[in-house]
């Protein structure tokens, strides 16, 4: 086998047509032109980099078609080999996407692009979208723009900073009526809202999680809410581990109540005895905590 057979089928064969034929879906809802989650049960796959990469979101496992074939099947390099080059020629199914791919990367930094936006104010698109279609108090929502955590998307959208241990914004979640994805060249760390010197850490999966449960809760002062964006960098976990450093810190594992969520559970949980740090599950009542928002104004 020759190492540039090996690239060239590389280059043909992307990790959708693998998944495809793997019995894998696309989730449209929670997949974006840079990053598209594919879903088999409760098994989950992010392929990235114009089909050529991939990673398990809820483990360290990420790679190339071939290591995908591995990961999968559980079999050798040469096996993988064979399974890519019998998908040469499928071509896999294309999401319907509802914004128009950005074409050329921009040209400011993360930290400018989030400078130049505008916070929210009353009355604002995102501030009614927040308000109006996620059921978020008002309190709720200036106290987030008092932090400086949210900006004013395009078209009605809401941004959540993602924050590093250094302060500086290193992304966003990006949420609106008919959008939802993370700041193009950006990367995940955590979102972080509430009282930032407190011990209770409460980790949720979205922006919209960590806000509508710190609605639920009155905003607690010995509370931060914090998001990971429904990823986990190494990033993310240095920077749950030097939060959970704090004396008494309680690690509270507020994810959605579905597999993936019990899955960072089980991740969060693990964390915490490394650590030394309290624990506790604290899960919604409905899928998420928005959703309990939702229904709550319903009654």
């Amino acid at each position: 086998m020759e190492k540039a057979d090996i690239e060239e089928l590389r280059g043909r064969v992307g990790c959708g047509a693998v998944l495809e034929t793997d019995g894998f879906a696309i989730d449209l809802k929670e997949s974006t032109r840079k990053a598209v989650k594919y879903r088999r049960g409760d098994d989950i796959i992010i392929v990235i980099h114009d089909d050529k990469g991939w990673f398990d979101p809820l483990s360290d496992a990420k790679g190339d078609v071939y290591s995908l074939v591995q990961h999968l099947d559980g079999c050798d390099f040469l096996e993988a080999f064979v399974q890519v080059a019998s998908l040469v020629g499928f071509v896999p199914s294309e999401p319907e996407w509802k914004r128009q791919s950005r074409e050329t990367e921009p040209d400011q930094s993360v930290p400018e692009r989030w400078a130049a936006r505008r916070k929210p104010w009353r009355g604002s698109a995102t501030w009614r979208y927040l308000r109006d279609e996620r059921h978020i108090p008002e309190q709720t929502i200036r106290a987030a723009i008092v932090q400086n955590v949210l900006r004013e998307g395009p078209r009605g959208s809401m941004w959540a900073a993602h924050i590093d241990v250094a302060g500086i914004v290193t992304g966003w979640e990006e949420r609106g009526p008919e959008w939802r994805g993370f700041a193009t060249g950006g990367s995940k760390v955590l979102f972080r809202f509430g009282h930032e010197g407190a011990g209770r850490i409460c980790v949720t999966e979205a922006a919209i999680d960590a806000m509508s449960l710190a609605a639920i809760e009155n905003m607690r002062r010995d509370t931060l809410y914090v998001s990971t964006g429904g990823g986990w960098s190494p990033a993310t976990d240095a920077a749950i581990r030097l939060l959970c450093e704090r004396p008494d810190a309680r690690l509270v594992a507020a994810t959605d109540a579905n597999p993936q969520g019990e899955a960072f559970v089980s991740r969060l949980r693990e964390l915490a005895g490394e650590l030394a740090c309290d624990f506790e599950r604290l899960k919604p009542a409905a899928d998420d905590w928005n959703a309990m928002l939702q229904v709550a104004a319903t009654v």
